[in-house]
């Protein structure tokens, strides 16, 4: 599974990638993470607000950081 954060790298953007990292934990995921900080990459997934989270390829969350709970499904 390929976790990617999209964001500046700014406080909520460090909140979900601990959240998303947690979940996976708690899962038993195995996955590689990326940190995306490219602006223009951000466009390339069609993201405007950020942190956002995108798992395989596909945006799951944008804008917001989810509890725990919420981050355990969106990575299921």
């Amino acid at each position: 599974m390929k976790i990617q954060i999209l964001g500046s790298g700014c406080a909520r953007c460090r909140a979900l990638t601990a959240v998303a990292e947690q979940a996976a934990s708690d899962m038993g995921l195995t996955y590689e993470l990326e940190k995306v900080t490219d602006v223009k990459r951000f466009a390339d997934f069609g993201v405007m607000f950020t942190p956002a989270l995108v798992v395989d390829g596909a945006v799951k969350l944008s804008g917001k950081v989810p509890s725990l709970d919420e981050a355990k499904k969106l990575l299921s």
